[in-house]
């Protein structure tokens, strides 16, 4: 049946209740329409639970799940274990009866080194982060429940491996609201290396939230979002009078059936309206100066793209954009790890470490939560489906042990949290969850997870389902 169908179906319904017993049919329509997706509370948008440490996050998306090994948990001891069987041991938990059969040890060729005076070891790879690294928090103890792409990245952006739920910007904006009326309150930037992400807009989606909470994606260059410039010819008087009447009719609307996607809707072309103004100059860098824009590495063709969203990023949350998300594809590895993690170190370090800086120098790092990472980590054996050709090796998934880290809002830097195993299969020590980072940057923010809840389908969901707990260790 067609939505238009549907509508027809109904129509003769929603006239019967608004002309019968009075007010009492439509405010019974609006119970119907509203009491299977509603607030579990009416907090809304609104202050947070309690005193924050963080106003905005920044979450630098890896898409694909970048090396953990190779980038910032070394392990030394693998040198001794290269081109061997992997002890059965550590095997008990794996589920590809390939890798159990077959699997040996793949030693990083990378070199690392201490930065800073706390000492934290990153790679030849990613040597700009080590001179931010007395304000990282680098977490090598973080798993989760699935070993898929787009099941991994929908458990570590909405908090559920299926598709239908609202991602933490969305409960976050849904939470909080945006501090800039002008701009969404949720905003999602992509930048590649390759082919794209693997579960795509399901990762920015408002699920079963109103859809004013859904991430919106901007551009780097052009109109920074699709179709907001007005054709030739229509005025800023124009569109005023135009949107003007679409919202007194969807107010009509709204008032004869009560349905909530209405408001959304109407919020939605609002919000259009005075984006078409503010948007624009987001892309307005002639303002930053030269050394700004050399820090994020916008004078290179290999680190432009990143680096521009990443000032970007800084100058939404200087705007009060309450939640940034930088997704970069693809660090999906499984041959050729040298030369594809190179690529994309190349592109994302320099940037990565520049947005610290930046936001350190402008007294904004403390009131910002920023967040690198993937959905899962990688291997500390050779791929066996793609052969083992030296020079060729690549790593498959791994959910058991990968690394992150966190900086800023009220994020203790200079600290690892977390160990692995000789080999950085298994966590040894601090096991952190998906959930339990979810918990904690919603802490960050002054939210209490358990709290911030929306009745759907019979049940209040939350961000981290029925899991997470706040990592006490990781804040100041």
């Amino acid at each position: 049946m067609t939505g238009e169908q549907r509508e027809l179906q109904y129509q003769p319904r929603r006239g019967f209740l608004q002309q019968t017993g009075g007010g009492l049919g439509a405010i019974a329509l609006m119970h119907l329409l509203r009491g299977d997706d509603c607030r579990a509370s009416d907090r809304g948008t609104g202050p947070p639970h309690f005193k924050p440490r963080a106003r905005n996050v920044i979450f630098l998306f890896m898409a694909g799940a970048p090396s953990q090994l190779d980038l910032m948990d070394p392990k030394p001891e693998m040198k001794k274990w290269h081109g061997q069987p992997v002890p059965a041991s550590m095997l008990k938990n794996q589920e590809d009866a390939l890798i159990r059969g077959s699997a040996r040890v793949f030693a990083s060729p990378r070199r690392f080194q201490r930065y800073g005076r706390s000492g934290i070891e990153f790679s030849d790879y990613v040597p700009s982060l080590g001179t931010v690294a007395d304000d990282l928090c680098v977490i090598r103890s973080m798993h989760t429940d699935v070993a898929n792409h787009t099941p991994g990245q929908l458990l570590m952006n909405s908090g559920m491996p299926t598709p239908g739920h609202p991602s933490a910007g969305s409960w976050i904006t849904y939470g909080l609201g945006s501090e800039n009326r002008n701009l969404p309150g949720f905003v999602v930037l992509t930048s590649s290396s390759g082919k794209g992400i693997d579960a795509g807009a399901a990762n920015w989606s408002n699920g079963f939230l109103p859809s004013e909470y859904r991430g919106v994606t901007f551009r780097a260059q052009g109109d920074p979002v699709l179709h907001l410039t007005s054709p030739n010819g229509v005025s800023a008087a124009t569109q005023r009078a135009r949107l003007d009447a679409v919202r007194d009719l969807n107010h009509m609307h709204l008032d004869r059936v009560g349905d909530p996607a209405i408001a959304s809707r109407i919020a939605s072309y609002e919000m259009a309206f005075r984006m078409q103004r503010s948007a624009p100059a987001l892309l307005d860098f002639s303002r930053e100066s030269k050394s700004t824009l050399a820090m994020y590495g916008l004078d290179h063709d290999t680190t432009r793209p990143f680096g521009t969203n990443c000032l970007l990023a800084r100058r939404m949350v200087e705007r009060g954009v309450r939640f940034v998300q930088l997704f970069h594809s693809t660090w999906d590895d499984h041959s050729e790890l040298d030369k594809n993690l190179k690529t994309n170190c190349d592109m994302t370090d320099r940037p990565a470490a520049a947005l610290i800086r930046d936001l350190k120098e402008r007294g904004l790092l403390d009131e910002t939560l920023v967040i690198w990472g993937g959905e899962f980590g990688r291997t500390p054996m050779n791929e066996v489906r793609r052969g083992n050709t030296k020079g060729k090796e690549g790593r498959d998934h791994h959910r058991f042990a990968f690394s992150m880290w966190l900086a800023g809002g009220g994020i203790k830097g200079g600290q690892v949290v977390g160990q692995t195993d000789e080999l950085g299969y298994h966590i040894e020590r601090d096991p952190i969850h998906v959930h339990d980072l979810q918990a904690t940057v919603l802490h960050c923010l002054g939210l209490d997870h358990k709290h911030l809840t929306w009745r759907h389908r019979g049940r209040d969901f939350r961000l981290t389902d029925v899991g997470g707990e706040v990592i006490r260790k990781v804040l100041l």
